[in-house]
């Protein structure tokens, strides 16, 4: 990280504002090279993050723009290094020559997610904050925006470090009764040790009860669309994401495939599965869109069950309702209300999901369907922003560590001595660690900050 870096922090199209970020040794004095302060002091004289006005100039000390120039010195800055911005008119050919001019003053040009990656190693994020920050800039919904904002504050840290810190201090009074015997400490008992290790995992099990809810919000629930053929599935899709996605015949078995898209409904980012009529049927092409419609079914995080209105139902119908209820959380639509209803037997289930009659064609009871979801997908309250698993690789090191502190329940229980038992909570935190930051593996960084835009 000794090498100065640069790059263009806004997109690659023309803007209001476009803004150039230099970060690492000599950052103020390379801004300096290309930038002359209207008041005619170097930016080395200014004050840290306040705007002085001058003018941009290339490698060849043209001026090309008018613009705003910022600095922050290390440690005080996002990176943790020294730092300039210059905010420029967003002419794409004034941030490329500036670039130019930039590495012409000794910048190399940054790699994709760099100044974020030097945040986390200087200390100034950890791990899910700076995975917050990817998450702040691809969020689609409201509520993911806010739980991304959340987790850049630091809400899901502090959640897990209440149980990294309870833990150390379990190791802590372990090895003081152990290296200062003499001293007035209270003694190491297995009763202390099992509350310490319940309470720990009372943590660990509230924070991976929060995953579901935290990978729909950033990665939308996967939500099937099922039915028996010509039920209205591909009209269902076409009338929530507002335009002609998917192929409507009356003929039935139209869909060959699964055809998906994203939409917002009920405030819940849904990733849409649009799938082939579910029958028994000869047309190998088709019995293969059956498989994959099968697959989506076991796959869904929500289930849209369609039955035409218009029809009575089938003993297929029902059958797929009662194994979509099995599967997963399940809203019963009956649709192509703008024509006369047919009768609808009653159903023996041992519970019934909310039931919406709605209309593709006109859009009625849309909005019926959206409050469903919401109903199944509730928000929950602003104070729990952040505080929430958003991805795998959370996922996986809060799960790591609670099978250790499982196995270290075990051993005490078993009567294994305190040392052998500790073993496990050692482990428990290097799984913890992980998820912070503060013993991830050098590939794992790497695939972290791939994900991120260059200039970010």
């Amino acid at each position: 990280m000794s090498e100065l870096i640069a790059a263009i922090a806004t997109p690659a199209a023309a803007s209001a504002i476009g803004i150039l970020r230099l970060s690492g040794p000599g950052a103020i004095a390379a801004a300096d090279r290309v930038f002359r302060a209207g008041n005619g002091r170097p930016l080395a004289q200014a004050p840290d993050r306040k705007l002085v006005y001058g003018s941009l100039l290339d490698r060849e000390g043209r001026v090309i723009d008018q613009v705003l120039a910022t600095v922050s010195r290390a440690p005080r800055s996002y990176t943790g290094e020294e730092t300039a911005e210059l905010q420029c008119h967003g002419a794409p050919l004034v941030l490329s020559l500036g670039l130019e001019a930039l590495c012409a003053a000794g910048a190399r040009p940054a790699q994709a997610g760099e100044f974020t990656r030097r945040a986390f190693l200087n200390g100034r994020l950890d791990l899910p904050q700076a995975e917050a920050a990817a998450d702040l800039l691809e969020a689609e919904t409201p509520q993911a925006l806010r739980t991304a904002a959340g987790q850049l504050t630091g809400a899901l840290s502090r959640r897990v470090e209440e149980v990294y810190s309870g833990l150390v201090d379990l190791l802590a009074h372990f090895h003081a009764v152990l290296d200062y015997p003499d001293e007035d400490i209270d003694p190491f008992r297995a009763r202390e040790i099992a509350g310490a290790l319940g309470e720990a995992r009372q943590g660990l099990e509230a924070l991976l009860a929060t995953w579901r809810r935290g990978k729909f919000l950033t990665r939308g629930v996967p939500c099937a669309i099922v039915g028996r053929p010509n039920a209205g599935k591909s009209s269902l899709l076409n009338a929530l994401v507002g335009y002609e996605r998917a192929i409507v015949t009356p003929i039935p078995g139209t869909t060959r495939d699964t055809v998906e898209e994203r939409c917002l409904l009920g405030g819940v980012l849904l990733r849409l599965i649009d799938t082939a009529g579910l029958r028994d049927t000869g047309d190998p092409v088709e019995r293969l869109g059956v498989e994959r419609s099968r697959a989506a079914l076991e796959g869904a995080g929500l289930i849209l069950v369609l039955w035409d209105g218009s029809a009575p139902p089938a003993p297929e119908d029902a059958a797929l309702l009662e194994e979509a209820l099995a599967l997963a959380p399940t809203v019963l639509v009956h649709t192509k209300a703008d024509l006369p209803p047919a009768p609808v037997p009653a159903l023996s289930l041992d519970s019934m999901p909310p039931e919406v009659s709605l209309s593709a064609r006109t859009g009625a009871g849309l909005e019926a369907l959206g409050e469903a979801v919401a109903a199944l997908f509730p928000q929950g309250k602003g104070g729990e922003d952040g505080a929430v698993l958003t991805n795998a690789r959370q996922a996986q090191a809060a799960q790591g560590a609670l099978e250790a502190l499982q196995e270290a329940q075990r051993g005490l229980e078993a009567g294994v001595t305190p040392d052998a038992v500790l073993t496990d909570v050692e482990a428990a935190l290097e799984r913890l660690g992980e998820l912070t930051g503060r013993t991830v593996r050098e590939d794992v960084v790497e695939r972290i900050f791939s994900r991120f835009c260059v200039g970010k």
